[in-house]
């Protein structure tokens, strides 16, 4: 592997990417530190460390809403403005028409998308502002310093944006993911000081440190293994003669993989289970809300339970939107293809939806099991300072596996040997 590594080096056209990349994410990291003026610092880290669904955001956001700085809302809206996009496209006719048709149709919804983004960052940005003035943080509150501050959390938020096209286009490609998986791993640096910190003077015990160091190594290790699982649904093609020439006759497979819908089934769950604790902030008077928000509090039996049920529910939810059995078996059908031993036609669509129930089961368990670990191990052993969930591992694993596969393409593309031995 680390030979490799100095070939990619030796690459010119690569070795630029591979910088312009790294610098990129400099810039990201440097931008994540310049604060927004008019807050006062004591008194929001005071409110971050009573956790709740602004907590979950920071991780994506890579530390920068706890500073509250120009790049606050992270890259979060453009996520949550892709997955709306991505499913109203299986539920709109005229979307999955643009889906389909080719380079421009996508391009179009690409706009749409951003469009979305900046709809969602001034929303988010309003919702942040007001919470953050009825907690009492904001030094000056009033219109002008929410305009104020809404156009800047917006503006850092299209810029991270167009930062991470950027990285996609002229960098190694997955800019978006890899900025998400930069801010998650500088989060990691300041925990293992901080905890080392807290051991030295006897506050943590190092053997429950090592212990969940210890767990953490084979959660991504599971992870690795689960993230690249997949059935495969074996499909032959009939031979059948156009002109004068023959086509058909080979084999191929349906990749069914175990997770199919990815970190997105967490995001949702962690985002409605954590939502009545926030609103919570806006209703402080309210003993009905404060009263939901403590039932819900997290790391409680009940707020385990159901986050465990959403996690399922929104894992089967996302795959049916995202994967047609029945579009599936017509393209099959349609280019002479058939699953041996499998009637084409009514008997495909059920075999296809019966196999993916199975393994979105099995899927679905893992990720509730990934999920709620880091959870009851900070219960279990006491240690809070170093701590990512189940959605952070995820991203992290699967944003190093992709990085690792296009890198892979753009040595094999100019014969070098990869970094995977076959």
């Amino acid at each position: 592997m680390w030979e490799s590594l100095l070939k990619l080096f030796k690459i010119p056209d690569l070795k630029k990417r591979v910088i312009f990349t790294f610098l990129m994410l400099v810039v990201y990291r440097v931008g994540a530190h310049i604060p927004v003026p008019g807050i006062d610092p004591k008194a929001l880290a005071n409110v971050f460390s009573q956790g709740g669904l602004l907590s979950f955001l920071d991780m994506f956001a890579g530390g920068a809403l706890s500073r509250f700085s120009i790049l606050a809302l992270g890259i979060m809206p453009y996520i949550n403005a892709s997955i709306i996009i991505q499913l109203l496209t299986s539920v709109v006719p005229k979307l999955e028409e643009l889906a389909k048709s080719g380079e421009e149709g996508r391009d179009k919804i690409a706009q749409y998308t951003r469009w979305g983004t900046i709809l969602l960052a001034v929303v988010q940005g309003f919702g942040i502002t007001v919470w953050l003035e009825n907690m009492g943080v904001v030094f000056t509150p009033g219109l002008p310093y929410r305009i104020t501050v809404i156009l800047t959390l917006t503006a850092g938020s299209m810029f991270l944006m167009w930062l991470g096209e950027l990285v996609s286009d002229f960098g190694i490609g997955n800019g978006i993911s890899l900025i998400i998986f930069a801010g998650i791993v500088a989060r990691i640096i300041p925990q293992m000081v901080s905890t080392i910190s807290l051991i030295r003077v006897g506050e943590i015990n190092p053997i429950l440190f090592l212990l969940t160091l210890a767990i953490g190594v084979l959660i991504i290790a599971f992870v690795v293994e689960f993230q690249e699982a997949q059935r495969r649904i074996p499909v032959q093609y009939a031979k059948r003669v156009v002109g004068r020439r023959m086509y058909g006759g080979q084999s191929t497979h349906i990749p069914i993989r175990v997770i199919q819908g990815g970190v997105i089934p967490i995001i949702f769950a962690s985002s409605i289970l954590l939502f009545p604790a926030t609103l919570a902030q806006f209703f402080q008077g309210s003993t009905f809300m404060k009263s939901v928000a403590d039932a819900l509090s997290p790391n409680s039996p009940l707020y385990l339970t159901i986050y465990a049920a959403l996690i399922i529910f929104f894992t089967f939810f996302y795959t049916a939107v995202t994967f047609n059995p029945m579009e599936l078996a017509d393209n099959m059908k349609k280019y002479g293809g058939f699953i041996p031993g499998i009637r084409p036609g009514r008997p495909t669509v059920e075999y296809l939806d019966r196999s993916l129930s199975r393994i979105t089961l099995w899927g679905s368990l893992f990720l509730m099991v990934i999920a709620i670990i880091p959870d009851l191990l900070v219960k279990l052993t006491h240690v809070t300072t170093f701590y990512f969930g189940g959605t952070g591992i995820l991203i992290m694993v699967g944003v190093a596996i992709e990085t690792v596969r296009q890198v892979e393409a753009q040595l094999l593309m100019r014969h070098y040997e990869g970094f995977i031995k076959k």
